[in-house]
């Protein structure tokens, strides 16, 4: 689940820039469930050791945006998906 929380993130990420409650409330409106801060923030602080997205301190927040390598990685993750799952909601949903 992860590796799914990780693409979530960057591609709220390619949105705008965030800080880590308003990713958590995001998610939480799209898949109906918040992700812990013991599950989000070790998430963040891997994408940003990967040199995806940067922080930014802002008073008490940090704020996250994609890196130059974090919007290529994106890029090419929704390729991927799109590749390897789009003949199956294709053909589940209707053409």
């Amino acid at each position: 689940m992860r590796g799914m929380l990780s693409f979530f993130i960057l591609w709220l990420l390619s949105k705008k820039s965030m800080h880590g409650q308003e990713i958590a409330k995001e998610i939480m409106k799209r898949k109906g469930i918040k992700p812990s801060p013991g599950t989000l923030y070790p998430t963040l602080d891997e994408l940003a050791k990967r040199g995806l997205i940067k922080g930014k301190n802002e008073g008490k927040l940090i704020i996250y945006s994609l890196t130059k390598k974090g919007r290529n990685s994106i890029k090419k993750s929704m390729n991927y998906f799109c590749k390897a799952f789009g003949e199956i909601f294709r053909n589940h949903f209707g053409k």
